[in-house]
């Protein structure tokens, strides 16, 4: 039964690890895809992404929310289970927020922003149930 319990959490730990990944590349990627786009760069170099100013606090308030996903594929396969499921159920959310309120309505973004979400709601569905599990609770 230990065996049969490691082998399933360690499963979970690595799908969840391996969706936070995909959750960072598609948002990097978003970003880069972003910098080729003329109309975004002549607002960057104006000191406007997407038509808010550029500012110190933003960056940091980006840098931090990007740091969520980053975080999270290490803590997904170290946490506790019980620690795990809480911090994941806020980190998700935050992240899927970042998303949704952080980003345009181009299609390239749309198309990713589409694929973090989905990625995001699979995360919290998973730490979900990891409270209904008997073999990781």
């Amino acid at each position: 039964m230990t065996g049969n319990r490691q082998g399933i959490e360690g499963d979970l730990r690595a799908r969840l690890s391996t969706l936070w990944i995909v959750v960072l590349f598609t948002m990097l990627y978003a970003d880069v895809l972003s910098f080729l786009d003329a109309e975004f760069l002549r607002g960057l170099m104006a000191g406007h992404a997407g038509g808010v100013p550029v500012t110190s606090a933003l960056l940091v308030g980006s840098a931090v929310m990007v740091e969520i996903p980053i975080v999270m594929v290490m803590s997904s396969r170290v946490l506790k289970p019980a620690v795990m499921r809480r911090v994941t159920l806020v980190a998700a959310p935050l992240t899927a927020a970042f998303v949704i309120g952080g980003g345009s309505v181009k299609p390239h973004y749309l198309v990713l922003a589409a694929v973090e979400l989905v990625c995001l709601a699979v995360i919290v569905r998973l730490a979900w149930r990891m409270a209904t599990s008997p073999t990781l609770t």
